[in-house]
C-alpha cells in the first residue's frame, strides 16, 4: 500500500541517510501525568528540540541536499507560516545557497525576525498563505528560483518521514501516533514511515477547528480552499493547494482519523506542556497533548505525541500560561 504512494518507506530511509549529522535525533520521553489521563503509556517526541525549533528542518534539509549544484546556485524560494521558512533559510545557508521566504502578514513577528537573522530575503505578501504563494510562483517564473514548498513535495515529505522512523524504531509497539496536521507534509511522512514498518499502528492527524484546510479537503474528497484566520496553532494555518500532488493523497490513504481542537483546548495543551512537562512549545506543537487532555484520543496501547515546534512568541506564551490564550485567538479573527 505505502509503496504505491508518492513517497515510499525506502525514500524515507534514503532521506535518513542523507540528512544524518545535519539534524538532531530528538529524544522521546514518558509522561506519567498524561499516561494517567489516557489510561495507556504516553510518550512525547520532543521534536521542538530540533536545531531550528521544529521538525521542518528535516524536510528542508533533505530537499536542499537533493538539488543539483546548478539548482542550488539559482537560489531557493518558499511560502511559509514561519517554521519552514526558518528551516529552509538554515538548510540553504549551510549549503551556500540563497533562500527567499514569502510570508503573509499573519505570520508572527518573532518567526519573521529569525528568518531574517538567518540571512534569507523575506517578502511579506497579503493575508494568507495562498497570497504568499502567488509571490513564490512569480519568483519562480520570472527570476528562475527553485521552489521548495513547505509540504507538497516528495523530498520534503520524505525528510519529515525520518521523524516517523525514529518513533517506530524507538517504540515498535506504539499503538497510536498523534501528528500535528496542516498541509500534511509531517502527517504524510510520519504515517508512511510508521505504517511502512508496522501497518497496525494508528496515525491520527490533529489540527485546530479554525481553518483546518486538510480536514475540509478530506471531507470534500478533493483539495478545497478555506478561510485562513488567526489561531494559537498558527503554524497549522494555510491551504493545502488546489493542485496538491503529494500530501492530500497520502493523508487520505494513510491517516486513521483527524481530530479537531478548539482554541481553549490548544491553550490547555500549551499550559500542560509548560507546567506538567517543563516544555515551552507553540500552539501547533501542543495539539497532541491537547487532544489527550480533552479525552479525544482512545488507544489500546502506547501513544506517541509529537511536540513539533517551540517557536512561539513569548508574550503570547505568557498570556496562555496566565489563562488568556484562548481569548487572544477568539478576539482576533
Amino acid at each position: 500500500m505505502v509503496s504505491a504512494l508518492p513517497v515510499s518507506l525506502e525514500d524515507i530511509r534514503a532521506a535518513t541517510r542523507r540528512i544524518a549529522g545535519r539534524v538532531v535525533e530528538t529524544p522521546m520521553v514518558l509522561s506519567a501525568s498524561l499516561a494517567e489521563i489516557a489510561g495507556a503509556p504516553v510518550w512525547l517526541k520532543l521534536e521542538h528540540h530540533q536545531t531550528t525549533g521544529s521538525f521542518k528542518l528535516r524536510g528542508a534539509t533533505n530537499a536542499v541536499l537533493s538539488l543539483s549544484p546548478a539548482e542550488r546556485a539559482r537560489g531557493v524560494v518558499a511560502a511559509s507560516t514561519g517554521n519552514h521558512g526558518r528551516a529552509l533559510a538554515h538548510a540553504a545557508k549551510a549549503q551556500g545557497a540563497v533562500a527567499t521566504i514569502c510570508m503573509s502578514r499573519l505570520v508572527p513577528e518573532n518567526k519573521v525576525a529569525e528568518i531574517r537573522r538567518l540571512g534569507a530575503d523575506v517578502r511579506i505578501v497579503g493575508r494568507s498563505q495562498d497570497e504568499a504563494q502567488q509571490e513564490v510562483d512569480r519568483l519562480v517564473r520570472e527570476e528562475g528560483l527553485v521552489m521548495i514548498p513547505p509540504f507538497d513535495h516528495p523530498d520534503v515529505v520524505a525528510g519529515q518521514g525520518t521523524l516517523g522512523l525514529e518513533i517506530i524504531d524507538a517504540l515498535p509497539e506504539a499503538a497510536t501516533v498523534l501528528v500535528p496536521l496542516s498541509g500534511g507534509g509531517l502527517a504524510a511522512g510520519v504515517a508512511a514511515a510508521v505504517k511502512g514498518v508496522n501497518p497496525k499502528t494508528k496515525v491520527i492527524g490533529l489540527t485546530m477547528e479554525r481553518g483546518a484546510a486538510m480536514k475540509a479537503s478530506l471531507d470534500a474528497g478533493r483539495p478545497v480552499q478555506v478561510e485562513e484566520v488567526r489561531s494559537l496553532a498558527d503554524s497549522l494555518g494555510g491551504g493545502i493547494g488546489l493542485d496538491n500532488r503529494v500530501t492530500f493523497a497520502m493523508c487520505r490513504e494513510l491517516l486513521d482519523g483527524v481530530v479537531l481542537l478548539t482554541e481553549t483546548e490548544i491553550a490547555a495543551g500549551m499550559r500542560h506542556a509548560y507546567a506538567g512537562e517543563g516544555e515551552i512549545i507553540e500552539g501547533a506543537g501542543a495539539v497532541g497533548i491537547a487532544a489527550l487532555l480533552a479525552g479525544k484520543i482512545r488507544s489500546g496501547g502506547p501513544v506517541v505525541a509529537i511536540l513539533s515546534g517551540r517557536n512561539v512568541d513569548m508574550e503570547q506564551h505568557r498570556r496562555v500560561i496566565n489563562g488568556e490564550g484562548a481569548a487572544f485567538a477568539e478576539d482576533n479573527p
